[in-house]
């Protein structure tokens, strides 16, 4: 017989805790630290085996061991994955690249070409993703589904699927308390409880932020609360309500020159300063719920339903521009395993959609006095944007002959987009509805429990915002009146790769080529100065190329039982994108993201819990325009890490070192059209020596 479809571990958890609570009275406190630290790693094995089962690249992050150190944004959660570029812009924003996917956006911005999720659930919208819901102290770990190997996720974009998964009442302590502090009057506290009460379990969080910024008028703060809840009702039925909520408020320095970061980093943008530019987040809220219908031990259905607000309040440019954003957002998908002509066969049937709701539309308001025909607070310009998104997957794993899987599926992919300009004149809309397909292809055989190779063939659609169809038009006046339509963005991609663990430590190395069509660019055409708003386009461009190597290797180099054990852990990311023979920029190379990108930590670990580490972060060059008339510098960041963490895991403390030379490097960039070589403003600088400092507790 078949084993069953594995279930969520977490089921059979409540029995394993009440037991162990029996058999070891005496001890709760420490008992209670083992049970939650083995759910955890029964998690992550679950998961990592999940993974395995993908026939493409994928990364999981634990979250715990990322814990050991400053946890301030997305760029500490995916830092040391390859195949994966995440830097901060000095706040919450983080400038996310995976396989050239949202290359030409600023950080901080709407995300593109990465399909989010929360728990499972959808996070991005046909407006993208935006980036104010993510606080990592929140998560247990996170999943990463490179390329189109997110497809039985419904994800169909071009750098793949990220899923950050909550921690529960399985996972979580009764009650934890974490604070943080650093340079430049960097400060987070967090607070948490989870429990499992009979067939009910909960988890409940709060954490606040605040910090000064490394440039001039940066500083910003946030405060939110996660919760979730679940019910088991009987063997065959569970169910999950989630809650995120989190308000931010960012003072924004603005872009600067590669001269600046040389010999003044720390200064912002005067254009900025001058704007008193800033980005408040009044407040986003996601509401979810998940429910799981066991049918039989070899199949079963799971429905979602989210409910995500997000309302923004820009005042980065010399207009104010107030949006509402609400989705809505359902999913079905249906497992099974089955045996075909005595070949195992597993299934996924899945249906997502996502949709816009009604709004009351945009509206933009002078607020500096950029010219003196036009007063202060006058309406400019009011928009409103409809968009959904429907996408139906069928995907099967098929046991060729022992060890050799036959991976196969198609998605449908249904899109509408809308723009109306109703003021300062009427008239202007567009709405265009798309139909679009993605097939994928591909095999993965086990050579032995320790070496696995894969390949795929696969294609991707990426379909554009509603917002992107003003912001396309042409400009009157820095004021975009006539929206225009823009093609999906698709691209096919094949695959290969292997993954395994061997005498040098656990590995995974994977090649991509992505022909690329119609890809969404966004350029500035014309920067912002005090008198004029920068004029911002996105356009389809001519056929690009994106290929790659991505390659990770996590060693243990020694180990003795009484002393301790050093290991390394590295992640390289080689990535080629370019045009294909365009008839302006020829065969140039897209600007925004370095060719070489390198990261590695070498660690000592002692038995009492103590730990060391130094840490690299290398880059080269990155154009920055697509003329590739101007490049920045290449650079190399040290860092290095110390703390303590009880064997019993009840309680750590840590001091995180940050560019310990001081190094003077643009962390991101937002990549212009054509600056004939000059050295435009269009650099974020990474952060200069820090350090920072935290202890957590956890009571059981």
């Amino acid at each position: 017989m078949r084993p069953p479809l594995p279930r969520p571990s977490s089921l059979g958890l409540l029995g394993l805790f009440l037991a162990s609570t029996q058999t070891h009275a005496a001890t709760p406190v420490e008992l209670d630290q083992v049970v939650i630290d083995a759910q955890q790693q029964s998690e992550l094995a679950a998961a990592r085996e999940r993974l395995q089962q993908v026939s493409g690249a994928t990364n999981l992050v634990d979250m715990q061991r990322v814990g050991q150190g400053r946890v301030a944004s997305n760029q500490d959660v995916l830092a040391y994955q390859p195949g994966v570029f995440a830097q901060s812009a000095g706040n919450d924003g983080v400038k996310l690249s995976i396989r050239g996917s949202g290359i030409n956006r600023a950080p901080g911005s709407h995300g593109s070409g990465v399909y989010t999720l929360f728990d499972g659930l959808p996070l991005t919208g046909p407006g993208g993703t935006p980036y104010e819901l993510f606080e990592p102290l929140w998560l247990s770990r996170a999943e990463v589904l490179r390329g189109a190997n997110g497809f039985d996720r419904g994800a169909l974009a071009l750098g793949g699927a990220i899923n950050y998964v909550t921690h529960t009442g399985y996972d979580a302590a009764p009650l934890e308390l974490r604070y943080e502090a650093g340079s430049r009057g960097y400060m987070k506290r967090h607070v948490s409880s989870g429990q499992v009460l009979g067939d009910l379990d909960y988890y409940v969080a709060l954490t606040d932020s605040q910090y000064d910024g490394y440039q001039e008028h940066s500083s910003g703060s946030g405060k939110g609360i996660a919760a979730n809840v679940g019910y088991r009702f009987n063997p065959n039925l569970e169910t999950r309500f989630y809650l995120r909520y989190r308000e931010t408020e960012n003072d924004l320095a603005g872009r600067v020159t590669q001269q600046q970061i040389k010999h003044d980093p720390r200064a912002a943008n005067p254009v900025y300063l001058a704007r008193d530019a800033s980005r408040p987040q009044p407040g986003s809220t996601w509401l979810a719920n998940k429910t799981t219908f066991y049918l039989e031990d070899d199949s079963r259905l799971e429905a979602g339903l989210v409910y995500h607000d997000y309302p923004m309040d820009l005042r980065e440019g010399p207009n104010r521009l107030k949006v509402a954003y609400s989705d809505v957002s359902g999913t079905l998908n249906y497992l099974r395993r089955d045996n075909l002509f005595g070949h195992e066969s597993k299934t996924t049937i899945g249906w997502r959609t996502t949709k816009h709701l009604p709004n009351d539309g945009a509206s933009e308001f002078v607020r500096v006095q950029s010219n003196p025909a036009i007063p202060v607070g006058t309406r400019t310009r009011d928009f409103s944007y409809q968009g959904s998104d429907t996408v139906l997957h069928v995907g099967n794993e098929l046991e060729l002959i022992p060890d050799l899987w036959l991976t196969s599926g198609l998605a449908m992919i249904y899109t509408r987009r809308e723009s109306d300009v109703s003021y300062p004149l009427d008239g202007g809309k567009v709405s265009q509805h798309d139909w679009d397909y993605a097939p994928r292809l591909g095999l993965r055989y086990d050579i032995n429990p320790h070496l696995q190779v894969y390949g795929n063939l696969s294609r991707s659609v990426e379909p554009p915002h509603p917002w992107a169809l003003i912001w396309s038009s042409p400009a009157i006046a820095g004021r975009q009146i006539q929206p225009i339509e823009l093609q999906n963005q698709t691209a096919t991609t094949l695959e290969l790769g292997a993954r395994g663990d061997a005498d040098w430590g656990r590995w995974d190395l994977a090649w991509y080529y992505s022909a690329v069509r119609h890809e969404l660019l966004t350029v500035e055409t014309q920067a912002a100065t005090s008198t004029s708003a920068s004029i911002v386009g996105e356009a389809n461009a001519s056929p690009t190329l994106h290929q790659g190597i991505e390659a990770g290797l996590d060693s243990l180099l020694w180990e003795r039982a009484a002393i301790g054990k050093v290991s390394l852990r590295q992640a390289y990311t080689f990535s080629d994108f370019h045009y294909r023979d365009d008839e302006r920029f020829g065969d140039n190379r897209l600007p925004g993201i370095p060719m070489h990108y390198y990261q590695a930590e070498l660690r000592f670990d002692h038995p009492t819990g103590f730990y060391a580490g130094l840490n690299t972060q290398m880059a080269s060059k990155v154009q920055v325009d697509y003329a590739n008339s101007y490049p920045t510098d290449p650079y190399a960041v040290l860092g290095a890490t110390f703390g303590y963490a009880s064997p019993k895991q009840d309680w750590q403390t840590w001091l995180d070192l940050r560019n310990l030379t001081n190094e003077r490097y643009a962390a991101t960039v937002t990549p212009g059209y054509d600056d004939k070589g000059a050295d435009a403003a269009r650099l974020t600088p990474g952060e200069g020596f820090a350090a920072y400092v935290g202890v957590a507790y956890r009571w059981q």
